[in-house]
């Protein structure tokens, strides 16, 4: 039976005080074998994050199956409020876990991050300059890694082909890179050439290189407001992150950029003293940053054109090695690159 009139219906929601949400999708099954020091580094991870963030940062953790020392573990952090919000699943992938994390939000700037990141103060700061200095920006990340320069960067490889303000800088950030090749496992991910030269793009005091990692970035939230794709089949990898969280991005004509600095580390499943000597280094700031989000999107004709034929023609091996010279590289490095 039903008495009275329930004071919540029709009653809109009030504006969240949270400008930007940090997403983290957690499977610590046990804590055996490959997983062994799998807790230590997620609690570094979600340290860093409440060292790091700003406080109308809204952290979302999805545990994926996880043992139940994380649960508690988690569970404490909520009611600490050191995070606002914590989701209980089962092992349903990681993908899946990342689409109930994004669920029932609506925030400008969603970041997505594996829990074995480190962040490093100013990662915030230093994003939210790439998103004002380009409004077409739709995916940065706060690693740089040049490897990723080809992967849906056509667009805004075409759209800045003729501008002297896309051309190759020396690298910033080349003892950050190789801690992040050797942190995967594969030393050799970059040639000599990866680390001593990035394709960047510049706009006045702001600078930022084209192309962008999975392990850690951030969103528009419009880059998710029209995802057709609810479920992905894949416990981890596949083609899941490629059209759930890449290509929705560039179908709006928004462009995949990085920090030349480095501002995350990937920490990887073995715990190293390094880690807690960087996270110590740490300054506790948890002021606001204004996050100044253009919401734009820009999936004209011209986007179609340069994702589905420009894209084709440019990644060419001649025209792509004509194209690395064009914008600064030499014949040999051009090969190499």
């Amino acid at each position: 039976m039903r008495v009275g009139f329930n004071p919540n219906k029709d009653k809109v929601l009030p504006k969240s005080d949270y400008t930007h949400q940090v997403v983290v999708p957690v499977y610590i099954p046990h804590q055996n074998d490959y997983f062994k020091d799998s807790f230590q580094i997620l609690q570094l991870c979600l340290e860093s994050l409440f060292k790091t963030c700003h406080d109308k940062t809204y952290i979302t953790v999805v545990n994926n199956g996880s043992c139940i020392e994380v649960v508690n573990y988690l569970n404490q952090l909520q009611q600490e409020l050191k995070i606002q919000e914590v989701i209980h699943t089962s092992a349903i992938g990681k993908l899946n876990a990342i689409l109930k994390g994004l669920s029932g939000h609506q925030f400008p700037l969603i970041t997505i991050t594996d829990a074995d990141v480190l962040f490093i103060n100013h990662w915030q700061k230093a994003t939210y300059e790439i998103f004002e200095a380009f409004p077409k920006a739709g995916i940065v990340s706060p690693s740089p890694n040049p490897k990723m320069l080809r992967y849906y960067t056509a667009n805004v490889i075409g759209t800045t082909f003729f501008s002297k303000k896309a051309t190759f800088t020396s690298v910033k950030a080349k003892e950050d890179m190789i801690a992040f090749a050797k942190s995967i496992g594969n030393e050799s991910l970059y040639k000599p050439v990866h680390l001593e030269k990035q394709l960047t793009i510049t706009k006045e005091s702001t600078s930022a290189l084209i192309g962008a990692g999975h392990f850690v970035a951030t969103y528009k939230g419009v880059s998710f407001n029209k995802l057709k794709q609810r479920f992905s089949k894949f416990s981890l990898g596949g083609d899941s992150e490629e059209f759930l969280l890449d290509k929705p991005a560039t179908d709006l004509g928004l462009w995949r950029l990085s920090t030349q600095n480095n501002y995350a580390f990937h920490l990887g499943n073995v715990k190293e003293e390094w880690m807690q000597d960087k996270l110590d280094t740490l300054l506790s700031d948890v002021s606001i940053v204004e996050n100044v989000v253009d919401n734009s999107v820009y999936s004209g004709v011209t986007n179609v054109f340069l994702m589905k034929f420009f894209s084709r023609l440019i990644f060419r091996k001649p025209f792509w090695q004509l194209y690395l010279r064009y914008k600064g590289l030499t014949p040999e490095e051009a090969k190499l690159y």
